[in-house]
Protein backbone atom coordinates (compact mmCIF):
# COMPACT_ATOMS: atom_id res chain seq x y z
CA UNK A 1 0.00 0.00 0.00
CA UNK A 2 2.94 2.54 1.37
CA UNK A 3 4.91 1.71 -2.27
CA UNK A 4 1.46 2.25 -4.48
CA UNK A 5 1.28 5.64 -2.81
CA UNK A 6 4.54 6.66 -3.42
CA UNK A 7 4.36 5.82 -7.08
CA UNK A 8 1.08 7.85 -7.06
CA UNK A 9 2.79 10.92 -5.92
CA UNK A 10 3.57 13.02 -8.24
CA UNK A 11 7.15 14.51 -8.41
CA UNK A 12 7.76 17.64 -6.54
CA UNK A 13 10.26 19.31 -9.34
CA UNK A 14 11.33 17.81 -13.25
CA UNK A 15 15.04 16.81 -12.42
CA UNK A 16 15.91 17.20 -16.01
CA UNK A 17 14.69 21.19 -15.87
CA UNK A 18 15.98 21.48 -12.62
CA UNK A 19 19.39 20.21 -13.50
CA UNK A 20 19.34 22.58 -17.04
CA UNK A 21 18.27 25.68 -14.93
CA UNK A 22 20.97 25.18 -12.25
CA UNK A 23 23.90 25.03 -15.24
CA UNK A 24 22.48 28.03 -17.07
CA UNK A 25 21.79 30.09 -13.28
CA UNK A 26 25.37 29.35 -12.33
CA UNK A 27 26.75 31.07 -15.86
CA UNK A 28 24.59 33.87 -15.81
CA UNK A 29 24.88 34.61 -12.17
CA UNK A 30 29.02 33.86 -13.28
CA UNK A 31 28.90 37.02 -16.04
CA UNK A 32 29.89 40.29 -14.38
CA UNK A 33 27.19 42.46 -14.28
CA UNK A 34 26.15 45.50 -12.17
CA UNK A 35 25.95 43.72 -8.66
CA UNK A 36 28.64 41.75 -9.63
CA UNK A 37 30.86 44.00 -10.50
CA UNK A 38 29.56 45.95 -7.15
CA UNK A 39 30.93 43.25 -4.66
CA UNK A 40 34.38 43.08 -6.24
CA UNK A 41 34.99 47.00 -6.31
CA UNK A 42 33.69 46.81 -2.30
CA UNK A 43 35.61 43.23 -1.44
CA UNK A 44 38.35 45.73 -2.27
CA UNK A 45 37.48 48.99 -0.32
CA UNK A 46 35.71 47.39 2.60
CA UNK A 47 37.01 44.02 3.15
CA UNK A 48 34.55 40.70 2.23
CA UNK A 49 32.72 40.42 5.36
CA UNK A 50 31.87 43.98 5.34
CA UNK A 51 30.38 43.53 1.75
CA UNK A 52 27.94 41.31 3.49
CA UNK A 53 25.48 44.33 3.91
CA UNK A 54 26.76 45.23 -0.21
CA UNK A 55 25.33 41.47 -0.75
CA UNK A 56 21.97 41.63 1.47
CA UNK A 57 20.70 45.17 -0.17
CA UNK A 58 21.36 43.45 -3.89
CA UNK A 59 19.53 40.31 -2.88
CA UNK A 60 16.59 42.41 -1.24
CA UNK A 61 16.69 44.41 -4.53
CA UNK A 62 16.43 41.10 -6.91
CA UNK A 63 13.98 40.29 -4.29
CA UNK A 64 11.77 42.70 -5.31
CA UNK A 65 12.42 42.43 -9.08
CA UNK A 66 11.11 39.19 -8.91
CA UNK A 67 8.01 39.94 -6.72
CA UNK A 68 7.04 42.29 -9.58
CA UNK A 69 7.58 40.08 -12.18
CA UNK A 70 5.50 37.78 -10.07
CA UNK A 71 2.82 40.54 -10.14
CA UNK A 72 2.64 40.82 -13.89
CA UNK A 73 5.09 43.80 -14.12
CA UNK A 74 7.44 42.30 -16.09
CA UNK A 75 5.10 41.36 -19.04
CA UNK A 76 4.06 45.31 -18.82
CA UNK A 77 7.57 46.17 -19.41
CA UNK A 78 7.79 43.91 -22.46
CA UNK A 79 4.62 45.58 -23.46
CA UNK A 80 6.12 49.06 -23.60
CA UNK A 81 9.01 49.52 -24.94
CA UNK A 82 9.40 53.34 -24.04
CA UNK A 83 8.96 52.85 -20.66
CA UNK A 84 11.00 49.75 -20.32
CA UNK A 85 14.30 51.86 -22.16
CA UNK A 86 13.06 54.56 -19.56
CA UNK A 87 13.74 52.58 -16.51
CA UNK A 88 17.04 51.20 -18.15
CA UNK A 89 18.17 55.15 -18.89
CA UNK A 90 17.66 55.59 -15.30
CA UNK A 91 19.69 52.27 -14.12
CA UNK A 92 22.32 53.42 -16.82
CA UNK A 93 23.23 56.85 -15.45
CA UNK A 94 23.08 55.64 -11.74
CA UNK A 95 25.61 52.67 -12.68
CA UNK A 96 27.48 55.82 -14.49
CA UNK A 97 27.45 57.46 -11.04
CA UNK A 98 28.81 55.05 -9.55
CA UNK A 99 31.49 54.84 -12.02
CA UNK A 100 32.33 58.81 -12.08
CA UNK A 101 32.64 58.13 -7.93
CA UNK A 102 35.49 55.57 -8.28
CA UNK A 103 37.31 57.76 -11.06
CA UNK A 104 37.24 60.44 -8.06
CA UNK A 105 38.63 58.02 -5.37
CA UNK A 106 42.04 58.36 -6.69
CA UNK A 107 44.60 57.19 -4.34
CA UNK A 108 42.03 56.06 -1.90
CA UNK A 109 40.37 52.71 -1.18
CA UNK A 110 37.17 54.40 -0.29
CA UNK A 111 34.49 56.28 -2.33
CA UNK A 112 34.33 59.64 -1.92
CA UNK A 113 30.85 59.57 0.24
CA UNK A 114 31.74 59.60 3.72
CA UNK A 115 28.53 57.26 4.75
CA UNK A 116 29.42 54.84 1.85
CA UNK A 117 31.61 53.62 5.37
CA UNK A 118 28.52 52.37 7.04
CA UNK A 119 26.90 48.92 6.49
CA UNK A 120 23.55 51.00 6.26
CA UNK A 121 25.21 52.75 3.25
CA UNK A 122 26.45 50.01 2.03
CA UNK A 123 23.05 48.49 1.89
CA UNK A 124 21.83 51.02 0.67
CA UNK A 125 24.49 50.93 -2.80
CA UNK A 126 23.54 47.49 -3.05
CA UNK A 127 20.19 47.36 -2.61
CA UNK A 128 19.88 50.13 -5.53
CA UNK A 129 22.23 48.93 -7.88
CA UNK A 130 19.93 46.07 -8.12
CA UNK A 131 17.15 47.61 -8.53
CA UNK A 132 19.08 49.90 -11.50
CA UNK A 133 18.68 46.60 -13.63
CA UNK A 134 14.86 46.36 -15.18
CA UNK A 135 16.45 43.00 -17.38
CA UNK A 136 16.17 41.10 -13.81
CA UNK A 137 12.55 41.71 -14.02
CA UNK A 138 12.82 39.81 -17.63
CA UNK A 139 14.38 37.38 -16.34
CA UNK A 140 12.12 36.57 -13.53
CA UNK A 141 9.30 37.08 -15.95
CA UNK A 142 10.81 35.47 -19.34
CA UNK A 143 13.75 33.18 -17.96
CA UNK A 144 12.40 31.51 -14.61
CA UNK A 145 9.12 30.15 -16.38
CA UNK A 146 10.67 28.23 -18.56
CA UNK A 147 11.59 25.18 -16.18
CA UNK A 148 8.15 24.84 -14.67
CA UNK A 149 6.67 21.94 -15.74
CA UNK A 150 2.63 22.51 -16.00
CA UNK A 151 1.80 19.03 -15.17
CA UNK A 152 3.14 19.19 -11.75
CA UNK A 153 2.13 21.49 -8.97
CA UNK A 154 3.37 25.12 -9.66
CA UNK A 155 3.73 26.48 -5.97
CA UNK A 156 7.05 23.80 -4.77
CA UNK A 157 8.48 24.12 -8.66
CA UNK A 158 8.38 28.12 -8.43
CA UNK A 159 9.95 27.39 -4.23
CA UNK A 160 13.29 25.15 -5.67
CA UNK A 161 13.87 27.73 -8.46
CA UNK A 162 13.90 30.94 -6.59
CA UNK A 163 15.37 28.91 -3.17
CA UNK A 164 18.27 27.69 -5.96
CA UNK A 165 18.55 30.90 -7.87
CA UNK A 166 19.54 33.24 -4.44
CA UNK A 167 21.49 30.36 -3.27
CA UNK A 168 23.53 30.49 -6.58
CA UNK A 169 23.45 34.19 -6.95
CA UNK A 170 24.44 34.84 -3.00
CA UNK A 171 27.46 32.09 -3.69
CA UNK A 172 28.76 33.54 -6.68
CA UNK A 173 28.51 37.67 -4.72
CA UNK A 174 30.47 35.56 -2.15
CA UNK A 175 33.12 34.70 -4.42
CA UNK A 176 33.08 38.28 -6.05
CA UNK A 177 33.27 40.44 -3.06
CA UNK A 178 36.36 37.10 -1.45
CA UNK A 179 38.69 37.84 -4.70
CA UNK A 180 38.16 41.80 -4.36
CA UNK A 181 39.23 41.81 -0.63
CA UNK A 182 42.22 39.44 -2.30
CA UNK A 183 43.73 42.22 -4.37
CA UNK A 184 43.15 44.56 -1.62
CA UNK A 185 46.80 43.42 -0.23
CA UNK A 186 47.94 44.03 -3.94
CA UNK A 187 46.90 46.98 -4.26
CA UNK A 188 49.06 48.80 -1.39
CA UNK A 189 52.00 49.39 -4.08
CA UNK A 190 51.95 53.02 -5.05
CA UNK A 191 49.28 53.46 -8.03
CA UNK A 192 48.22 50.32 -8.28
CA UNK A 193 44.93 51.82 -5.90
CA UNK A 194 44.53 54.30 -8.51
CA UNK A 195 44.63 52.13 -11.68
CA UNK A 196 41.95 49.62 -9.97
CA UNK A 197 39.63 52.77 -9.32
CA UNK A 198 39.74 53.84 -12.83
CA UNK A 199 39.12 50.41 -14.12
CA UNK A 200 36.23 49.80 -11.80
CA UNK A 201 35.04 52.85 -13.23
CA UNK A 202 35.55 52.33 -16.74
CA UNK A 203 34.19 49.10 -15.79
CA UNK A 204 30.67 50.86 -14.23
CA UNK A 205 30.86 53.27 -17.54
CA UNK A 206 30.35 49.88 -19.27
CA UNK A 207 27.85 48.32 -17.63
CA UNK A 208 26.01 51.48 -17.46
CA UNK A 209 25.82 52.26 -21.18
CA UNK A 210 25.03 48.74 -21.99
CA UNK A 211 21.99 49.00 -19.79
CA UNK A 212 21.44 52.27 -21.45
CA UNK A 213 21.40 51.48 -24.93
CA UNK A 214 21.75 47.70 -26.02
CA UNK A 215 17.88 46.73 -27.15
Amino acid sequence: MSRLLIQNTPDTMNLNLWIIFLASTIFISATPGPNMLLMLSHGARYGWRATLATMAGAISGLAILIGLSALGVGAILMASPVLFQGLKLVGGVYLIYLGVQCWRAGETMNMPEKSANTAYARYQTGFTVALSNPKAILFAGAFLPQFIDLNQPQGPQWLILLVSFFCIESLWQVAYAWGGHQLAQWLQAPGRIRRFNRCCALAFFLVGGLLTFTQ
